[in-house]
């Protein structure tokens, strides 16, 4: 069986000096290898090549006969790494809870502990009869935090 980290010290290899950074790497007891990399400007199909020829350059297929799958990690799929939510702060996102809450709005920040997210919510102000629609940032801890993901907009 193919080590996973020895796969991983590959990766991390070829990603040594570029803006791409690695959100998922499986080896399944029959030698299949999933790598999914990610970049703040999306991913290219030529990247993904080389990556995956500097990946079969290191390992043999005589000691070994493995399947080899390298991707992008896939827009609108859910955040990985804190990198992810990093990258997407500003934009919208749609957020899941461990308790079943879902929260769709701007991601404001985010951090290994915590996230912020500001979500249009209808508002009492002072001296209005009627509730308005304002944004208003629910700070969430990454604990509370079952997943997260970009939210495609067609409009």
């Amino acid at each position: 069986m193919i080590d996973k980290a020895t796969v991983q010290a590959l990766v991390e290899q070829w990603l040594e000096g570029k803006d791409y950074f690695l959100t998922d790497l499986t080896v399944t007891p029959d030698d299949c290898i999933t790598v999914e990399i990610d970049q703040a400007e999306g991913v290219w199909i030529e990247d993904c090549v080389q990556l995956s020829r500097f990946i079969e350059e290191h390992l043999s297929r005589d000691e070994e006969d493995y399947e080899l799958e390298v991707g992008s990690a896939g827009l609108g799929q859910p955040f990985k790494v804190l990198r992810q939510w990093q990258n997407h702060v500003g934009k919208q996102v749609e957020i899941l809870t461990n308790d079943g809450r879902k929260l769709k709005g701007t991601l404001r920040e985010a951090d290994a502990d915590h996230v912020v997210i500001a979500v249009r919510q209808k508002v009492q102000v002072e001296g209005k009869k009627r509730p308005v629609m304002q944004d208003v940032d629910t700070n969430l801890s990454m604990a509370d935090v079952k997943s997260g993901r970009y939210v495609i907009d067609f409009k």
